[in-house]
């Protein structure tokens, strides 16, 4: 009962008092307005980092609090004596530092970021509400500005990352990878894009917990998001371009609440590689909860 309560005292300080400079990046992005929203997020990171030991939202820091999976990965827990649940909590922290300004001559920024997403049964009471699964991401990121037009997009930053993403399982359960990736981000009016192919770095067949996984995730995804007024409709796509079809569709939209500077978020996933216990399970998830960044 006490690790319950204490996650949920972190996650209301989140909500409702965030960190210095994920309230300061994320509180200064007007949906409606008609400047890029690429170019509101990095003057309002800019603004963040003189703050000092701010922390800058990364990708999407959103709760929850109530999630169906129609398909649950039950094979997988059956050895420990285990049942999930369908409905679960889920929510998402991620978080950035900036490390170096003028990477290369001037050129260029270097920071750290770190993701968690967790998968919490916090409704099943009769095996004592367990975290079922939390995913670890800590980057080192290398981003630098450009801007060119291709297929009428316009291209606004590339970015070089080196990423370990592992669930700090033990044994049979354990589930991690190694990835170096490039992600360039384009933008047309009120439409934006970003495309991130990967590369896996070898690890020997000793050490390796999951050596099909590229079987499943593919080698890149492919974001979307469009804005209209105060809603952001996301998209995230991935396939492994394989005759032995493997894939995962991610469906979002955040929308004002009336009254309050969050915003509602309703998240829907079909596919493979949700969490990385699942990376070979297809889940079929809708979960609705509130979002407190998003990646734009």
């Amino acid at each position: 009962m006490t690790k319950t309560k204490n996650v949920l005292l972190i996650i209301g300080y989140l909500l409702g008092a965030p960190l210095g400079g994920i309230a300061c990046a994320a509180e200064s992005i007007p949906a409606t307005s008609v400047e890029s929203a690429i170019t509101a997020r990095q003057q309002s990171e800019a603004r963040a980092e003189s703050t000092r030991f701010s922390l800058l939202p990364y990708k999407q820091n959103y709760i929850l609090p109530i999630t169906y999976n129609k398909t649950p990965n039950r094979r997988v827990y059956a050895d420990l004596g285990e049942d999930p649940d369908d409905v679960e909590l889920k929510f998402q922290l991620s978080f950035k530092v900036p490390l170096v300004k003028g990477l290369i001559a001037g050129y260029g920024d270097l920071f750290a970021g770190y993701t968690q997403q967790s998968f919490w049964q916090a409704y099943n009471s009769s095996q004592s509400s367990p975290f079922r699964e939390t995913n670890y991401e800590p980057e080192l990121v290398a981003n630098f500005p450009v801007d060119y037009s291709l297929f009428g997009l316009r291209s606004r930053f590339i970015s070089f990352a080196l990423s370990h993403q592992s669930n700090g399982r033990s044994a049979d359960l354990s589930r991690s990878w190694n990835r170096v990736y490039a992600l360039a981000a384009f933008e047309r009016g009120n439409f934006y894009c970003a495309v991130r192919p990967w590369y896996r770095i070898p690890e020997s067949a000793s050490d390796d917990d999951n050596p099909d996984i590229e079987k499943y995730f593919g080698y890149g995804e492919l974001y979307a998001l469009y804005l209209h007024k105060e809603h952001r409709f996301g998209l995230m796509l991935r396939n492994n371009l394989r005759q032995d079809n493997r894939g995962a569709l991610l469906l979002d939209w955040s929308f004002p609440i009336p009254g309050n500077n969050l915003h509602g978020y309703l998240q829907i996933f079909s596919g493979y590689g949700e969490s990385l216990i699942d990376y070979n399970h297809s889940n079929n998830r809708i979960g609705i909860g509130i979002l407190v960044s998003n990646w734009l």
